[in-house]
């Protein structure tokens, strides 16, 4: 790739990474628009595992400190109140924001208690890592010694357990990233065409994971909160637009009228299929993994009335973008450091 077309590819970047999603050009419409079922939120939690993010904040003091400083954690009192909010689900026919899988998939950290799904607390560590019942005690008890007493056999297979339990650890960067784009690339059509509720946010991995939630605390016991390094920030900003591209294309499929979910998640998928392929051309040839995705991406119609193609194509994503993540570390990816979003662009301001 030339000089004025890496720089034309980073101009373009910078644009697309925080472009509201417009109603998308009737090119992208054709189709009969009709699908068999609305998308449903992805999110890898079970009510009835949750133990609730104080039981987490018993070790983990220092990161629920940041997350009381953050709007994950405000959203349970505030998101309720607010007008919109209200507005919305009056729409949807919900006497309270607190009832329904409909806001409490996304805003919320719930339980069951009573046989009833009941809201806990706003997003929270569960929404990221995982319902914790069949896990907590097992990662956090060093196999029955004091920390530090372990031996290497025993700390691999106490992460072993802890992950046949549910847990998403940090380096699983697909499937808590899964978790993310599952609630910030809106999952319910009707909550868009119907109730008015934005069909997404302008949501990107890097920039929002590095601001205010960011939580690099326990292995340092508190003392600093550093970002991710340029390595993983890289692999990041790669495996984002690879999980909003496979998001996308899901939602594409799921749509089930002409109208403005349908629209704006085509728009969405365009877009991002397009900054892939100028990150892959940016990056060079030695990631097949991204070509894959590329080609994926390329051979599926963006119209409705075209579940199974689509589908098809955001798994063949979705595996690729898992063999990347176990694949490469970033090192290899420094093509596309200027696009990566600066300081100045992090969401939120971290605390520490």
């Amino acid at each position: 790739m030339s000089k004025r077309s890496k720089q034309n590819s980073i101009r373009w970047f910078r644009t697309a990474v925080g472009t509201p999603l417009l109603l998308v050009a009737a090119a992208l419409l054709t189709g009969s628009l009709l699908a068999p079922a609305a998308a449903q939120a992805q999110v890898e939690r079970d009510p009835a595992k949750v133990v609730g993010p104080g039981e987490c904040a018993e070790c983990h003091k220092d990161t629920a400190a940041i997350w009381r400083h953050t709007h994950h954690f405000a959203t349970f009192r505030e998101m309720p109140q607010s007008k919109k909010g209200i507005e919305i689900a009056q729409k949807m026919g919900l006497r309270r924001i607190k009832e329904g899988s409909l806001c409490l998939d996304c805003h919320f950290t719930t339980q069951i208690k009573d046989g009833e799904r009941e809201p806990i607390a706003g997003i929270s560590c569960e929404s990221c890592h995982g319902a914790g019942r069949d896990y907590l005690k097992v990662h956090s008890k060093f196999s029955g010694k004091k920390e530090g007493e372990e031996t290497k056999a025993e700390i691999a297979e106490r992460w072993r357990k802890s992950e046949a339990g549910g847990m998403i650890r940090p380096y699983m960067m697909y499937r808590w990233a899964k978790n993310c784009y599952s609630c910030h690339v809106v999952p319910q059509e009707k909550l868009v065409n119907l109730g008015g509720h934005t069909a997404g946010s302008a949501f990107e991995l890097v920039a929002w994971s590095q601001g205010e939630v960011r939580h690099n605390v326990w292995y340092n016991k508190g003392k600093s909160n550093p970002p991710a390094d340029l390595n993983q920030r890289r692999k990041m900003f790669v495996v984002g637009m690879a999980v909003e591209l496979e998001t996308a294309l899901r939602a594409v499929g799921a749509a089930t009228e002409k109208a403005t979910y349908a629209i704006t998640m085509a728009k969405r998928a365009d877009i991002a299929r397009k900054r892939f392929r100028q990150a892959t051309q940016l990056i060079g040839g030695g990631v097949p993994e991204m070509a894959s995705i590329v080609k994926a991406a390329d051979g599926a119609a963006l119209k409705l009335n075209n579940k199974a193609q689509l589908d098809a194509a955001a798994d063949a994503i979705g595996k690729a973008t898992q063999a990347l993540v176990n694949k490469y570390d970033g090192g290899g990816f420094g093509g596309i450091d200027r696009a990566l979003p600066p300081e100045s662009q992090w969401k939120g301001t971290p605390e520490k």
